[in-house]
């Protein structure tokens, strides 16, 4: 018995020193590099590409690129990956030489955008989407945008801030998040007459799996209809001011899905963020304005042929630390989770600090508040008409009043 379970205590040792050593590898050496794909591609630029580019850009690269104080493609902060994966910043995607990709070529984009490989070798964890389901006229047209002289990509010449990806990123880089392969065959989106294929598409190219399944961890890239929980909701996500939410589940269930919502329903939620209970969807989910009626039609006729999954989701916040010198307008902005997007101080993934600048008549901000779409086609922000209550915008006014006097007083300097 007393050898046996000295041979029992040894592998354990070895296994332990095993381990050990193999986390101790990856974090010395971290994410890991490539060979980098070989390929030869030159993107025309034209306007159709580029009006096309620009609504992807928007859906794709806004979210994690857009800084709100500069309105360019900069790069900033990861507000909604949970901190077990780091503390994690995008980059400057600008035409900028060297802060940005204005020396990168056509080719090198493409792989980039594909495999997550950049120019050195070096690789992007999973916390940047790759597009490996996206058509290759789709990733011209993207490439066609970050070319044309639009003021999001125009250089800029601001430093990009390293990230720090934590040791389980690291560990997953290594393990079963790796580089997908660069595609062997041409891509070529469905037809648009087939409407469940097409929304099968969109679905995957806007990357709505990753959030929607269970876990960041168990997504399945290559195949994402294999992830564990697929778009059954449940996946631990922060809010903008750093709460922890629980996805939707986005399956056709009656009971803890959408089953329940019509069509029209389900477009007014994705194009405007307005869900059939009047509640707004909460950031991180987007507004994607950019979609067509058509298009997002498409993906819950898509959604209808997942399925479903009964898996009630919890998706209250945990509490809040209320100011005790709360003000009406103020108990207005925090009622429609206006923070979720602006933060308390007006500065968060949208920067409305400065909104006299361009809505310098209250009857105009309310305007666009009402219906933001009618005044910007592309608008990420949620449609408050018929939500807001009418006696509820002057006191939400004055609020906002407070939050334009930082950015005046940057500017006076």
């Amino acid at each position: 018995m007393k050898t046996a379970l000295k041979v029992v205590l040894g592998l354990v040792a070895l296994v332990l020193v095993g381990v050990g050593s193999a986390v101790g590898y990856v974090a010395t050496v971290g994410i890991p590099t490539y060979e980098v794909p070989q390929v030869d591609v030159k993107v025309e630029v034209t306007p159709a590409r580029v009006e096309r580019g620009k609504r992807f850009a928007r859906m794709l690269c806004a979210g994690c690129h857009l800084a709100p104080d500069k309105d360019a493609l900069v790069g900033r902060y990861f507000l909604d990956l949970p901190k077990e994966f780091g503390d994690i910043w995008s980059k400057n995607i600008t035409q900028h030489p060297e802060y940005g990709i204005g020396k990168w070529t056509d080719s090198q984009l493409v792989v980039l955008l594909r495999t997550g490989i950049r120019p050195d070798g070096t690789w992007i964890p999973p916390y940047m989407p790759k597009l490996v389901h996206v058509s290759d006229e789709d990733v011209y047209s993207i490439i066609a945008f970050l070319r044309s002289d639009d003021p999001w990509v125009k250089p800029q010449a601001i430093p990009n801030t390293p990230s720090k990806p934590s040791l389980l990123t690291k560990l997953l880089s290594h393990g079963p998040f790796k580089a997908p392969p660069f595609p062997s065959q041409p891509i070529v989106a469905p037809p648009a007459s087939d409407q469940a294929a097409t929304g099968k598409y969109l679905a995957f190219a806007l990357d709505c799996y990753t959030c929607h399944s269970k876990d960041f961890k168990s997504m399945n890239i290559m195949e994402p209809e294999k992830s564990e929980g697929f778009m059954g909701g449940g996946n631990t996500i922060l809010d903008a001011e750093g709460n922890p939410i629980l996805s939707p589940n986005i399956t056709m269930d009656e009971e803890t899905g959408i089953g329940k919502w019509t069509e029209d329903q389900f477009v007014r939620a994705l194009k405007h963020g307005v869900r059939p209970d009047g509640q707004i969807n909460r950031y991180p989910m987007e507004i994607y304005s950019g979609l067509t009626d058509d298009e997002a039609k498409a993906i819950h006729a898509y959604l209808r042929t997942v399925p479903k999954l009964s898996h009630k989701v919890d998706r209250s916040v945990g509490p809040r630390q209320e100011d005790p010198a709360i003000t009406d307008g103020k108990l207005v902005y925090q009622k429609y989770g206006c923070a979720a997007c602006h933060g308390m101080t007006g500065m968060g993934i949208c920067d409305l600090r400065g909104f006299k600048a361009k809505y310098p008549d209250a009857g105009q901000l309310v305007a666009f508040i009402k219906k933001p779409q009618a005044t910007v086609p592309d608008s990420r922000m949620p449609a408050w008409d018929g939500v807001i209550k009418e006696a509820e915008y002057a006191p939400l006014l004055t609020f906002l009043e407070t939050l334009s006097a930082p950015a005046a007083a940057s500017a006076a300097k």
